[in-house]
């Protein structure tokens, strides 16, 4: 689903799309998204008006936005619409160099190529800085998939559209439908309990912390590596007291604020993250009262050698001896501060680093097809079970190969895979780990001076 900045984000990446386009194709040419008044001003001398001029539901999926309400009107869920946006492109420059047809040409070429907006489009979009207002869009999370349609309009049709624009002559346009936009309400749904007898019960906390995302503190579509500052988004985070529960074991964060945690990984011991998907929960531990005496958190129960679980320095949680009644301020027993409130579980993914790459060639003849070991550590374990992939990709414009081999299975957790590859063919290549669809990151060329200037160029491995 896609909150209220959809159909604006829409239209910011067509118009980017048909930037990067026409300005190969006809020099000059701008692209705006206006209305085609001449009176206005809204008409480029060369260059394509994008204009929204219409939308209407989609009946494809018209079942979607019927509201899940109860019988005293209460929403179930939130609702949602699911709509299909209609795109007028007119084209503008001069007649004699055919300007307008050549930038038609380029429109309808980059639509063929092009005919599904994807994930992608959309995030380059609102990492665009020119589109900063839209950096709050959620569009490129949308499950459904965004497709081109040229619409097969007659001549009257078409007159129909252009007479609406008062006293603007006709110029060279085509439409276009982008189906389907699916825009989800921000009032949020209700659900009571399920009423178990007629006594009077406990109510939900109404201070409840709730998780919406987790994501890289350094930016939305950064990746999440192990020792990653993330930021947790949601409500009611703040507290007097607040840990997080990452793979099993809590830490304290950072920084607390009532709409998002900061919390680095590196707090959290390398034995327990896992490469992959984990979970997280944001709890507010409270202190327990005993009789009249209300037993603090900094505080430990009055015992001798009682097994429970502490608070490390660190902020990590373990197990320990606790209540040895010496007023340890860093140990805190289960039982004192585990009376309070946890939130929804949510997950997220950490990518794999590869911290070493070893590479054993067999000998080969000429361009005779190769056949090589790779042994790649990563900074986490591989757990047993997990499915490991190498991807090579050759460093190439001309006809570039890709390859993809399974590890050797794992007998134990370990931080170096092995890969038994063959038929390669020479030439230099990416290296990518992908451990349960989780996948490293490639490094990227920032020196604005070299000839590799934005693209990828590490790690990489050549077989000779």
């Amino acid at each position: 689903m896609s909150n209220h900045l959809a159909i604006a984000t829409v239209t910011a990446t067509l118009q980017r799309l048909l930037q990067q386009s026409v300005q190969n194709s006809v020099e000059g040419a701008r692209v705006i998204s206006a209305r085609p008044d001449a009176q206005g001003g809204n008409i480029p001398e060369t260059g394509i008006a994008l204009y929204l001029y219409h939308l209407r539901r989609n009946d494809a999926y018209g079942n979607a936005d019927t509201p899940g309400r109860q019988r005293r009107a209460e929403i179930a869920r939130r609702n949602q619409l699911a709509i299909d946006l209609y795109y007028l492109m007119s084209f503008y420059g001069h007649e004699s160099a055919l300007e307008p047809h050549r930038l038609l040409g380029s429109t309808l070429q980059l639509f063929e190529d092009r005919s599904m907006l994807s994930h992608s489009m959309i995030r380059e979009t609102l990492a665009d800085p020119a589109y900063d207002f839209l950096a709050d869009s959620d569009l490129g999370d949308q499950l459904e998939m965004m497709w081109f349609e040229l619409l097969p309009l007659s001549t009257d049709e078409l007159s129909k559209i252009w007479s609406v624009f008062f006293q603007t002559p006709h110029a060279l346009s085509v439409c276009y439908k982008v189906t389907v936009v699916m825009i989800e309400g921000q009032e949020p749904g209700q659900r009571a309990l399920p009423v178990r007898d007629r006594r009077l019960g406990l109510v939900p906390f109404s201070q409840q912390p709730t998780l919406e995302q987790v994501v890289a503190a350094t930016g939305r579509y950064d990746p999440i590596l192990s020792n990653s500052m993330i930021r947790i988004h949601g409500r009611a985070l703040a507290s007097s007291m607040v840990l997080v529960r990452v793979a099993g074991v809590e830490v304290r964060p950072s920084q607390v604020t009532d709409t998002d945690v900061l919390l680095s990984l590196s707090a959290v011991s390398s034995g327990t993250l896992k490469i992959g998907v984990q979970t997280l929960q944001v709890i507010h531990p409270k202190p327990q009262r005993r009789g009249s005496e209300l037993q603090s958190p900094a505080r430990i129960s009055q015992g001798n050698g009682a097994r429970g679980r502490r608070i490390l320095g660190n902020g990590a949680v373990g197990d320990g001896e606790v209540g040895n009644g010496r007023g340890d301020s860093n140990v805190l027993t289960l039982d004192t501060i585990y009376r309070g409130v946890e939130s929804n579980v949510i997950p997220f993914i950490v990518r794999p680093t590869i911290q070493r790459l070893q590479v054993n060639q067999a000998p080969g003849l000429d361009d005779d097809p190769r056949s090589a070991i790779f042994e790649i550590t990563t900074d986490l374990p591989v757990q047993v079970g997990q499915r490991a992939l190498l991807c090579l990709n050759e460093r190439s414009i001309d006809q570039p190969k890709a390859y993809v081999f399974e590890s050797d299975r794992l007998q134990d957790p370990s931080t170096t895979v092995t890969f038994r590859t063959h038929g390669l063919k020479p030439g230099d290549y990416l290296v990518r780990l992908q451990i349960d669809g989780a996948e490293s990151v490639l490094q990227v060329d920032q020196n604005p001076q070299s000839s590799t200037f934005e693209q990828y160029i590490g790690p990489s491995y050549t077989i000779s």
